[in-house]
């Protein structure tokens, strides 16, 4: 099948190659023209596991091309997908400009019948309005399809070739077929392929989103209460983990969600729910205890410095919004960075993968290390940001070697308490008890 997926940002690209990984002829389809010369070279543009074997056996294998022109782009495909960016406006709401535009300009070019994909997240009635904009500038057949992507940060290419489900909002046959032979090779083992109507489509996506948002945020509100009345939290976790009802994931506490989907999508539910007089009273309170999750160790801090951060050193770990991406977007790091540097802090930062795209947005006001243990250097504490694999297990005699201090902030619990008290650490963590070790 010949396919055109208009953007190459995260959806796009992870999209665009998964399909060419099927066998599908896939133009990808972007006006920034150095992004699209880096791609045509066999740069990969982001960062996420897996996507570069993927990219260039494609792109070798002349499955895979990219392109400024979209006439060019969607020429004779059957299937074009809008992987448009939907960034908050000022009043939260998601904005549709870049994809009523491509809309707009598709419907110009297209010669025969197309199904039109909306692949980014947008609110419920979004395909209609791609619909009126398309059957006012074409007389060319077509259907509108929304297509909601569920890809994890990290884990999109398992998720896109191993699908948990798909969701697919139309109501027309032919589409509905056409969209049923694309996904195919993705549910081979049996996982469901769900049809239905477009409001129900869109609307799936940000319910996810939020419910799991929630979730993470209701986890760190009990976090905190258990540092309050003495509880462990990692035995809560635990207890009500185990419950069926609930499950083991999204459980884990730390100091807030962050990345591109969670916080603008939330943001955006709320904002269309406001717009048809419905109140989400529930997600408006996930919003403001998560703003305020992202600084919860700024007090910790603090106190432990005696409210005199002026000249101290502070090494942090991870800088990503989670690990295995190199997202900065709403990353807890950058909100606690921003009060550490207003308090006078000199800031050494190492991340795997993010350090660059921080650089280009927070420059010389933070130093930037080549690895975790040089970041160290005379630091009088670490602050742990992400849970990257490699902060688990690190070599804690050359900590301390390193550190002029021995007080860790962990937000992201990744150490055993015992281990850390026997170790000789003063440590605090997110929702357990405080290891008060002698310096």
């Amino acid at each position: 099948m010949k396919i055109a997926v208009i953007g190459t940002g995260y959806v796009g690209l992870v999209t665009g190659t998964c399909f060419a990984e099927t066998g599908n002829i896939v133009t990808c389809i972007d006006i920034d023209a150095t992004k699209i010369e880096r791609l045509n070279n066999g740069e990969v543009t982001i960062y996420e596991p897996q996507l570069d074997t993927f990219f260039q056996r494609n792109l070798l294998a002349k499955r895979l091309f990219f392109t400024t022109s979209l006439a060019e782009g969607i020429k004779d495909a059957e299937v074009v997908f809008l992987a448009l960016p939907t960034p908050p406006g000022e009043d939260g709401s998601a904005d549709l400009s870049y994809i009523l535009k491509s809309a707009e300009e598709v419907a110009k070019l297209i010669q025969n019948y197309t199904v039109i994909v909306d692949k980014s997240t947008v609110p419920v009635g979004t395909a209609d309005k791609v619909g009126d904009i398309i059957s006012k500038n074409t007389s060319c057949p077509f259907s509108i399809v929304s297509n909601p992507e569920f890809l994890r940060e990290g884990f999109a290419i398992s998720d896109f070739m191993k699908p948990d489900r798909v969701i697919i909002g139309t109501n027309d046959e032919a589409a509905q077929k056409i969209m049923e032979n694309l996904y195919k090779p993705f549910v081979r083992q049996g996982n469901p392929i769900y049809f239905m109507d477009a409001k129900s489509a869109e609307l799936t996506k940000y319910a996810a989103n939020a419910f799991l948002a929630t979730k993470i945020t209701f986890m760190n509100e009990i976090a905190n209460y258990c540092e309050i009345v003495g509880a462990n939290v990692d035995q809560v976790r635990i207890g009500i983990g185990s419950d069926e009802r609930i499950g083991k994931r999204f459980l884990f506490p730390g100091i807030g969600y962050g990345g591109s989907c969670f916080p603008k999508d939330v943001q955006a539910l709320v904002k269309a729910g406001k717009d048809d007089d419905f109140d989400f009273n529930v997600l408006r309170s996930v919003m403001e205890v998560n703003n305020r999750q992202k600084t919860v160790l700024f007090p910790k801090i603090m106190n432990y410095f005696d409210g005199h951060l002026s000249g101290k050193n502070i090494a942090i770990w991870g800088l990503a919004f989670k690990p295995d991406t190199d997202d900065i977007r709403e990353a807890p790091a950058l909100y606690l960075i921003d009060k550490l540097v207003e308090s006078g802090a000199i800031i050494t930062a190492f991340d795997p993968e993010a350090m660059e795209n921080v650089q280009q947005l927070v420059g010389d006001k933070i130093r930037y290390a080549d690895d975790e243990y040089q970041a160290l250097n005379k630091a009088d504490a670490l602050i742990i940001c992400t849970e990257w694999s490699i902060f688990r297990n690190p070599d804690f005699s050359r900590i301390k070697t390193e550190m002029k201090g021995n007080v860790i902030f962990d937000g992201r619990n990744l150490f055993d308490l015992e281990d850390m008290e026997s170790k000789g650490f003063c440590y605090f963590s997110i929702g357990r008890q405080t290891i008060n070790a002698k310096q």
